[in-house]
């Protein structure tokens, strides 16, 4: 079976690190379930990583952070979300100095379900590829992409895709909002 563009998003539930200054989060604050259904009504940008405390991965979360405000704009939400604890989202957050003021959730997924019915899931490692998808307000997948662990993505690139989506329109290649679009 494959996960393909125009399908409903696979639902996910979890329990995910909130958004915020790390230094101010413990175990009383910091954590909040979330699931597919909080984001009715809004785009969703949901990306897989491979693990915390690793080298490329957090040069993703991090230029997500700092495009955050960009997709928000956009009436986007960004999710990320690794086969990690939330307690391990939460310390690598706190150990992590680029990942102390991360605005957006990350999402466990511990049990591998998440990873697996968005079928990201590596079995050789146990661990979710570089998986993004992006996901529109009515819970239709419109975008899929896969890297391999040592590629890291770019937002930015993601914020383009997301713009294009989102004009309703056919872009072309190398297309930037505000050019032409086909007729």
């Amino acid at each position: 079976m494959s996960l393909l563009v125009g399908q409903k998003a696979p639902f996910f539930k979890g329990k995910a690190v909130i958004g915020g200054d790390a230094g101010k989060l413990n175990s009383d604050n910091a954590f909040k379930e979330i699931s597919l259904d909080d984001y009715k009504g809004k785009w969703v940008v949901l990306f897989f990583y491979p693990l915390d405390f690793t080298f490329v991965c957090p040069t993703e979360l991090e230029e997500f952070g700092m495009n955050y405000s960009q997709f928000t704009d956009l009436n986007c939400e960004v999710i990320a979300c690794s086969t990690d604890s939330h307690h391990s989202h939460l310390a690598w957050r706190k150990h992590h100095a680029s990942l102390n003021n991360l605005p957006y959730p990350m999402l466990a997924d511990f049990t591998r379900k998440i990873s697996k019915n968005y079928q990201i899931l590596k079995k050789e490692t146990g661990y979710a590829l570089r998986g993004l998808y992006i996901i529109d307000p009515e819970g239709v997948l419109q975008y899929t992409v896969i890297h391999p662990e040592a590629v890291g993505r770019n937002s930015s690139e993601v914020l383009r895709v997301l713009q294009g989506l989102q004009s309703g329109k056919l872009t072309p290649c190398n297309w930037q909002p505000g050019q032409k679009t086909l007729d």
